[in-house]
């Protein structure tokens, strides 16, 4: 990707209230960091006057941007095996392993999706920065499952778009400990960094909101397997709210470790079993639906279960 003159966007206030920061950040799908780089370099003005990263807007503000253009991707290639479900010259949609990270970050410079799609397709989209060529959403390392990458950058900022204003349906298939209560549940809870540790996320009053559907599949002896549908994107979400209602992700060890060890009685020994079982976090990006950013056309994906997870769950299902 070659350096270009900047991009400028003209962004209007629709009800008000946001704090500039978050408002450019969740409209240009940048992250909260490059934001105050760019406030501090004075290129975010709001109705012709310098901006303050802190500054509640009003309804009706204009917000200008200057987005600096992308430099060049200094990421090496790598020829890594990718499962492509679907290309052309606007996008391509992968089906990523378990362990693998999405983009380069301190301490996973190599031997990430994006090292592995720069091979297959060097020419990507630079909305995201040098470090995050193409990528329009992620999933964590040991989460399985679908994405869509973007080509060119009028595809990144349609499909971008269409995930703000929840056009993108996004599935996953998640195995909790315990049973739900009721289903479907809703989840309905703001989610920001954790203030205890910063290496978290954690429910937390003043978040950004977050809201997860979770349905029961399969109901099995002290877990259940679950269909969990994604109204906003928000980090480590499913694994937030599913512990935050006492149900973590079975193998999450973040979130869950340790709490299989409330489960005792005469079923302990299932509880210990399917968690030695688990060896990584039992959530997998099942279906994804969206509309192709030039055709419109709606494009529908699914990816069942790895062997890893799947052998997991006939264990539970049969044991």
């Amino acid at each position: 990707m070659s350096d270009s003159a900047p991009a400028y966007r003209l962004l209007t206030v629709g009800e008000g209230g946001d704090r500039l920061d978050r408002f450019v950040a969740e409209r240009l799908d940048l992250s909260r960091t490059r934001v105050q780089k760019l406030l501090a370099e004075g290129r975010i003005v709001v109705d012709g006057r310098p901006a303050r990263k802190s500054e509640r807007l009003e309804p009706g503000a204009v917000v200008r941007v200057e987005v600096p253009a992308p430099e060049s991707v200094a990421i090496d290639a790598e020829e890594i095996p990718l499962d492509v479900l679907f290309e052309d010259e606007h996008i391509i949609v992968v089906n990523k392993a378990a362990g693998m990270v999405v983009h380069p970050a301190p301490g996973h410079r190599t031997g990430t999706l994006v090292n592995a799609l720069l091979w297959h397709a060097p020419q990507l989209s630079g909305v995201g920065g040098r470090a995050r060529p193409g990528i329009v959403h992620r999933l964590d390392r040991d989460t399985s499952g679908l994405l869509v990458v973007a080509k060119t950058d009028r595809a990144h900022r349609v499909l971008a778009d269409a995930l703000r204003r929840r056009r993108v349906k996004r599935l996953y298939v998640a195995a909790a400990w315990g049973h739900l209560s009721e289903s479907p549940t809703i989840i309905d809870a703001p989610i920001a960094r954790d203030p205890r540790d910063r290496k978290r996320m954690a429910v937390v009053e003043g978040g950004r909101r977050a809201v997860t559907r979770a349905e029961v599949r399969e109901r099995w002896l002290r877990a259940e397997l679950l269909d969990v549908a994604l109204k906003t994107g928000r980090t480590h979400q499913i694994r937030v709210h599913l512990a935050s209602i006492g149900h973590p992700v079975v193998g999450d060890a973040l979130y869950g470790l340790g709490w299989e060890r409330g489960l005792g009685g005469p079923t302990r020994r299932w509880v210990e079993e399917l968690a030695r079982r688990a060896r990584r976090q039992f959530l997998h990006a099942s279906e994804l639906v969206f509309r192709h950013p030039e055709t419109a056309e709606i494009m529908r994906f699914r990816a069942e279960l790895p062997a890893d997870l799947a052998a997991v769950a006939a264990w539970a299902r049969e044991a």
